[in-house]
């Protein structure tokens, strides 16, 4: 699962006692494990090694350049959204030609910037998208690293149960197009000289907690596959996205191998690559964020543990209603949990409403969640916060950014560096 274990009472992040990072660089905090990053990615490798398979790791989830590198040195490539992710993998030292592009939304700089870098495919959203890419790869043919490839986002409208927010592979979705639109799309533009249309992207959101959706993903995808491919077309690429799930309680999401059970038999002797765009399986769980708790206060019959972390550092529970396990840094033997799962509840602990110091009624950690007793000064992580805990987090209320910290063994090292009043202001003067 990860390497933030405890030992007698204390919480340590692979070999260093959490409470160290806090008293040197302070709290809110971003702690990253290294050995869980490589533990993690190393693991999909095996599942999928039987078939040809190219890992893009999803830089929106945790993309701090550093991080980034450590992926490059496992041989990761890169599953990115934006040209701020371009240039964040670029200054990592990322091979661009294992790179795929998705979202909506690219601009004609945008596209320009990866038509010369050499990106490995552009995942198509629409026809209007192709159209527009078509026509920059003929205008900028000089500069461009060579014939763009793409891969188009189909929607096979499977029942992927996650929050609303979550769900990207429904018709009803600003993402991709219809399957059944997606052999028009190909007899439209398959035969272009500019854009080589060769592959087929498939996403189906994010917090899932089953193979199956996946599997009949695949099993609705693979017909469409050989439809082009009798018509002429060359697939030569199956890019099955992410969303693959991570644990936020223990023991909760396949792991890779069982994901790979499912998916890997459907496309033995297909003559297609793999492409998997894990983000959260990786990084999720080789994350927590540590905060110092500030007040402990009486409201009502509620009790509220006020932190000085809050929303803007972490915004996925007021975004999502997002579970996060939360526990002290240091609690008694018979506090130490076992797993970690929203019911938990040993004898003696408490329930309290974890909550951050933003002025606003969403800024919550966790509602009436059962803890240890707590009192002034006491640190307290949030498990499982290293997908969409930094790279979502804002200066809102005019807060500096936390800090990100790697572990490696018993050395850890700052990747970040806390913000200061003067950043908050400096390109506005």
């Amino acid at each position: 699962m990860d390497h933030f274990k405890y030992k007698k009472g204390r919480l340590f992040a692979e070999g260093v006692a959490v409470e160290a990072i806090a008293a040197e660089i302070g709290t809110p905090v971003y702690i990253y494990s290294k050995a869980t990053f490589v533990e993690h990615l190393q693991k999909i490798k095996r599942a999928y090694s039987a078939i040809d398979t190219t890992i893009c790791y999803s830089v929106k989830a945790c993309g701090n350049i550093n991080l980034l590198r450590l992926m490059v040195a496992e041989g990761s490539g890169f599953d990115i959204v934006s040209g701020g992710e371009l240039y964040r993998v670029l200054q990592a030292g990322g091979d661009p030609s294992k790179v795929v592009y998705a979202g909506v939304g690219k601009t004609d700089a945008e596209i320009i910037e990866a038509l010369k870098a050499g990106i490995a495919y552009f995942n198509i959203e629409s026809e209007a998208e192709l159209e527009n890419l078509i026509r920059l790869a003929a205008k900028h043919k000089s500069v461009s690293a060579g014939q763009p490839r793409a891969a188009l986002r189909v929607n096979p409208d499977i029942e992927y149960k996650t929050h609303e927010f979550l769900t990207t592979g429904k018709k009803e979705t600003k993402f991709g197009v219809d399957i059944e639109r997606a052999q028009k799309v190909f007899a439209d533009y398959g035969d272009t000289a500019e854009v080589k249309l060769c592959a087929i992207h498939v996403h189906l959101g994010t917090g899932g907690k089953k193979v199956d959706p996946y599997v009949e993903a695949v099993e609705k995808t693979l017909p469409l596959i050989h439809r082009l491919r009798s018509m002429g077309y060359t697939i030569e690429a199956l890019d099955l996205g992410g969303g693959y799930g991570a644990d936020y309680e223990s023991e909760t999401v396949p792991s890779a191998a069982e994901y790979a059970a499912g998916i890997v038999p459907l496309l033995k002797d297909k003559d297609l690559r793999l492409i998997l765009e894990p983000g959260k399986s990786i990084c999720a769980n080789a994350g927590i964020m540590l905060m110092r708790l500030l007040y402990v206060k009486q409201g009502g019959t509620k009790t509220f543990a006020i932190v000085d972390a809050g929303m803007n550092d972490l915004i996925r529970p007021a975004l999502y209603d997002a579970f996060h396990f939360i526990w002290p840094a240091e609690v008694a033997e018979e506090f130490v949990p076992g797993r970690r799962h929203k019911d938990l509840r040993l004898k003696g602990t408490q329930t309290v409403d974890v909550v951050g110091p933003i002025c606003e009624g969403a800024d919550f950690f966790a509602k009436d969640r059962p803890l240890p007793p707590v009192r002034r000064g006491d640190l307290i992580a949030v498990f499982t916060a290293g997908a969409y805990g930094f790279s979502m987090s804002s200066n809102y209320n005019a807060r500096c950014r936390a800090p990100e910290v790697l572990v490696d063994g018993d050395r850890f090292s700052v990747i970040r560096k806390r913000e200061t009043y003067e950043d908050l202001t400096s390109l506005e003067r």
